[in-house]
């Protein structure tokens, strides 16, 4: 069984002027270089190490948004 770990389900519930925030700060978190290493990660491609999800978790929660991981 295939496991995903997209945070799409938390980026959807983002409005419009957050989401662009809320990727830069992803970005930042995990050192991602370029934007484009960015999809992969949301998409669930690849799989976050734990300081990293917690991460993810903690960006989200910032902006009210508990239930993240998901399509």
């Amino acid at each position: 069984m295939d496991k995903n770990f997209s945070f799409k389900k938390g980026f959807r519930q983002l409005t419009v002027s957050q989401a662009p925030k809320v990727r830069e700060k992803i970005c930042q978190a995990l050192n991602l270089l370029t934007p484009t290493s960015f999809y992969p990660r949301l998409n669930g491609k690849i799989e976050p190490k734990i300081s990293e999800a917690q991460a993810i978790e903690d960006i989200f929660a910032e902006y009210g948004i508990t239930d993240i991981w998901g399509e």
